[in-house]
């Protein structure tokens, strides 16, 4: 069987490669940009530098930053109330990944204002408005992938559909733009783009071509990770996690997420948690879950990280599902996670989020085919690591 691949047509990197994003939006024929930016990044030398670029040429702009947190389908309707408005041709997307996964759905439904998120994967082609995506955090990979996820305000269930055509054209990769994020979200984003890469590598979807990227993701994140959580001025560390996590993205868009992305959806959708920190608390109970299935690719995974140990294939992924927890001690992972559950009834809303787990994508990509005790499981562990913790 053969394989293949989707990635941008065009990824930049190099620190101030965003003063580049006018020349980019001109490569596609750009006259009038709608850029979707995070609401802390709408006043400052960010929008500085964006408006300097884009005048010099020539291009009109139009900003967006009308919402906060994870995209939801009531923000995806006011900007394309505020793209029908100004006539934009091209999308600019300047943020985490939720700025780049609102501004994907934009780009896609100014064109097809009649289907709905759970449509896109059935259609056959998607016309959509040129995308650029600029991420100011190194974790989830969205500017490569071809995944929106966007939360159903009515259900409150995070919809993650994917298609081939919603790769952004072209990615851009600044490492000062990470520069402040703080030491937390350096771990989250961080811990997200780990997942990502172990999962598409351990997937049963895995290729040839995505394994190339996640190995290549994982050995950077190994040697940048706690560089960039310590020290946050760390320009090559931060550079080197960007790049990871862009690989990352290449790697599961092209393998697919499993187990801890689909266990950890529910937990954002339903307690708010941040996506990466959701996706941290559930990986190491889903490595545990899948080791003996899976120790061959988890031991490949362990040596990629700079776990330099000898031993046989189910000594090394032990000692991987060591060290990831070690990085959720280090980056106080389980206290963070606690804050959000302090006072809930679990016991009430566990049913729900085993239902939303195995409903979601990443179930059947998986190694081992988790069933709902299992999943059940899996929370339960995860509930009560947090708690030693507090």
């Amino acid at each position: 069987m053969s394989s293949s691949l989707f990635l941008p047509k065009m990824i930049k990197i190099g620190e101030g490669a965003l003063l580049e994003v006018g020349e980019v939006a001109q490569h596609f024929q750009a006259t009038h940009v709608f850029i979707v930016i995070g609401s802390l990044l709408k006043n400052g030398p960010i929008r500085d530098q964006l408006d300097e670029c884009i005048r010099k040429q020539g291009l009109k702009a139009t900003y967006f930053s009308n919402f906060s947190g994870e995209p939801t389908t009531e923000h995806l309707q006011d900007a394309l109330l505020s793209i029908d408005e100004c006539k934009a041709d091209c999308i600019v997307a300047i943020g985490g990944g939720s700025v780049i996964d609102l501004a994907k759905a934009v780009s896609m439904f100014a064109f097809h204002q009649h289907v709905s998120l759970d449509d896109i994967t059935q259609l056959k082609k998607i016309t959509r408005l040129p995308l650029i995506a600029v991420p100011t955090t190194a974790g989830t990979g969205s500017e490569a992938t071809k995944i929106t996820v966007i939360t159903d305000v009515e259900s409150k269930v995070k919809k993650n559909p994917g298609h081939p055509d919603l790769v952004p054209d072209a990615a851009i990769l600044d490492a000062r733009l990470t520069v402040s994020l703080p030491k937390h979200l350096t771990a989250y984003t961080g811990l997200d783009a780990l997942a990502h890469a172990m999962e598409a590598y351990v997937s049963r979807l895995a290729t040839p071509l995505s394994d190339f990227y996640a190995l290549h993701a994982m050995s950077l994140i190994g040697e940048s990770l706690e560089s960039a959580y310590h020290n946050g001025e760390d320009l090559k560390a931060r550079e080197k996690m960007l790049l990871a996590s862009c690989y990352a993205g290449i790697a599961f868009s092209n393998a697919s997420t499993n187990l801890a992305h689909a266990t950890a959806r529910p937990l954002g959708a339903r307690f708010d948690i941040p996506h990466g920190l959701s996706v941290a608390l559930t990986l190491p109970f889903v490595i545990e879950f899948g080791l003996e299935s899976g120790k061959e690719r988890y031991a490949n995974a362990a040596k990629a990280l700079g776990i330099n140990k000898e031993g046989t294939d189910e000594q090394l992924a032990k000692a991987l599902l060591q060290m990831v927890k070690e990085y959720n001690a280090i980056f106080h992972i389980w206290a963070d996670g606690y804050k959000y559950f302090e006072g809930e009834n679990i016991e009430a809303v566990l049913p729900t989020l085993i239902k939303d787990a195995l409903s979601g994508n990443g179930i059947a990509t998986n190694q081992k085919i988790p069933k709902a005790h299992d999943i059940e499981g899996i929370y339960r562990e995860m509930f009560l690591e947090i708690q030693k913790h507090n």
